[in-house]
This record gives structure tokens, sequence and C-alpha cells, in this order.
């Protein structure tokens, strides 16, 4: 089959060939429809947290090809699905706690060298992590269910409560989604402060009631002239150091900040800010299956419009090219990729 390798840092993508995966026992062939370009893909291969030769991709959708022999539930050959991209070791203490990801030895798919991802023509998948794809769910859509249950995992670890101001630092893949389900979630205000126009501008059509210019305006004094109030929820949807102090700085009294930005570097922040308002700092690090079951069915009741974040696909011959090239866009929002196409 044909995949995309990664190189070396400061290297594209290699496009090239690979063998057909079988699957094992507990295990499934997708036949990759779509796959996602990742912000953390990026990252990884940026720091080198990735190995030589590893094929990328931890969001996907398409077809069952082939399935394991001892692989439970209705499942057929044909069948449209996605999967949570988990390997977890199901004995620690987070797999007795029903949270695969947060597994003590978890491995995602796409990110190591004996894992392949999507970024090719066939994809493992453990059977348990499946997802079915209805009817009203798109191919283009099953390939951002992955980062658009982040999205919905950060939103639910916010715990919105009706008619609060929320304030969404960053609008990427993440920050967009959480713009959307923040809404969905009954906020009052969801305000989001970007640098980049065009990404203002879809957080908007997602859901967004204002927007604000970091560069160009204070976002405690504009956010308040919004909406009256501090923030009472702070998403900070970006990952590069400084931003965590920031949110902190931001949150109004008891308010509270989820980290959903995957910072790879050193932060530091003042503790007495935070002290002295009483804020809740949680970390949102991925997802379970309910999020991805009710972000499936978000889209499928047609209640969650994420139609706007999907921005451009690529074949093989511009994945190398728009991969790099994605290190320092802001006009995109989610690249996928089609890999029937050339």
């Amino acid at each position: 089959m044909r995949a995309a390798f990664f190189q070396e840092m400061g290297k594209p993508l290699l496009v090239g060939s690979m063998a057909d995966p079988t699957p094992e026992a507990d295990e499934v062939i997708i036949g990759v429809g779509r796959a996602g370009i990742c912000g953390s893909d990026l990252h990884i291969t940026q720091y080198g947290a990735v190995a030589t030769g590893t094929v990328l991709g931890h969001e996907f959708a398409g077809e069952i090809v082939a399935l394991g022999r001892e692989v439970k539930g209705d499942w057929r050959v044909g069948d449209r699905v996605t999967a949570l991209p988990i390997h977890a070791c199901c004995h620690c203490d987070a797999c007795d706690m029903d949270l695969p990801a947060l597994c003590s030895q978890v491995q995602f798919t796409g990110t190591q060298a004996n894992r392949p991802g999507a970024y090719a023509e066939f994809v493992v998948a453990r059977a348990s992590m499946l997802q079915r794809l209805p009817s009203g769910v798109s191919i283009d859509e099953g390939g951002m269910i992955e980062p658009l249950a982040v999205a919905y995992h950060a939103v639910e670890m916010g715990a919105i409560k009706k008619g609060e101001g929320v304030l969404v630092i960053g609008a990427g893949p993440i920050g967009a989604a959480v713009t959307l389900f923040a809404r969905l979630a009954g906020a009052a205000h969801v305000v989001v402060s970007e640098p980049a126009v065009t990404r203002r501008t879809l957080a908007t059509e997602l859901g967004a009631t204002a927007t604000i210019d970091p560069k160009a305006e204070d976002v405690a004094t504009r956010f308040r002239a919004l909406t009256g109030s501090s923030p009472h929820v702070v998403f900070e949807c970006v990952g590069i150091p400084g931003l965590i102090q920031q949110a902190i700085q931001l949150a109004g009294v008891r308010g509270r900040v989820v980290v959903a930005g995957v910072c790879f570097g050193e932060d530091s922040i003042t503790p007495l800010v935070g002290f002295s308002k009483e804020v809740s700092i949680q970390f949102a690090q991925c997802y379970t299956e309910r999020d991805f079951e009710q972000v499936i069915d978000l889209i499928a009741r047609g209640e969650a419009k994420v139609t706007p974040m999907h921005t451009q696909t690529v074949g093989f011959a511009q994945l190398p090219e728009t991969f790099e090239a994605l290190r320092t866009a802001t006009g995109q929002c989610k690249v996928l990729i089609d890999p029937t196409r050339a």
C-alpha cells in the first residue's frame, strides 16, 4: 500500500510503499477514506518525538476491509467506521476506570513506528475502539471525529453552566470545535481570542458571539466590555508557553481554566494569581468512547454543523508540501487526506 513516512526534522514526508497490514485477533483493517492532519503531528515531528520511518495519522475514517478472528460484535466488511486510535494495556488504573486514553502504557496509532497511522491506504484499529458512522455523517465529517471529540471532551471538563461566559484562546481546529460545543453546552457568550482574521471568521461561523484580535486589543478589557464580566471558563487551545498563566489571569473569581493545547516545552505559572481568585485548572488530554459517540450523534442529528472546519483535501502528491506549509499557515483549519487521490 502507499503511505507517507516521516524522515527526520527539517525534511518533508516521503511518499512510498509498505506491506498491507493484516489484523491481529482483536483488530480490524480499515480502508482509509479520509485522514486528518493534526497539530500534534506537526509538533511531534518538529521536536523529534517520533522515529524515522513512522507513518503518522491518528484521525481517520473509512470502511472495514478485514477482521481479526476474535473480533466481537456486529461488525462486517464494508461497514463505515472511525475509531479511537488507542492501543491500551487493559490492566492499569486508567484502564480499570475505563479511561484507555490515559493508560500508563498507551500507544496511539500514528505516533510510533510499530503503530503505523492513517497517512496510508489502510490502517489498523482495535475492534473494541470502533465507532460506527451512521448515514447522516459524511466521510469528511468522519475524518474529523477524533479532533472534534478532543474538543467535546474539553468542553465537558469545563462543566459550562447555562448562561456563563466563555473565552476561547486560539481558533485552530481544537479551539474552533470548542467554540461550537461551548455554544451547544449553553454558554451565553463564547468569545474567541485569535490573531488570524480568517480563523476569527471561522469561529464566528461556528457560533462565537464575538472575537478579539489579541494583537490589537486588550483581551480582558474587551471581554468585559462584550459580556459584562470576566470569563467563567477559559479554554487554552494553543499550547505554547505562557498561555496557561495568561488564562489564569483572564479567568474570573472561581473561574475554570481548561488546558486543551498541547505544550511540548517547559512552562511556568505564578500560583498566587490563581490562588487569589480560587481558579481551578483542568487539563483535558484526550477523550473517551462516550465523547466519540456524542460527537457522532450531534453531527448525525444536524445539531453540530462542522463543515466550515474542513478547509482542504489533498492526495499523496500534495501531502508533503501541504504538511510543511501547515507549520506556519493561519488560513487553514482542518486539512484532510484522501488516500485514493494521486
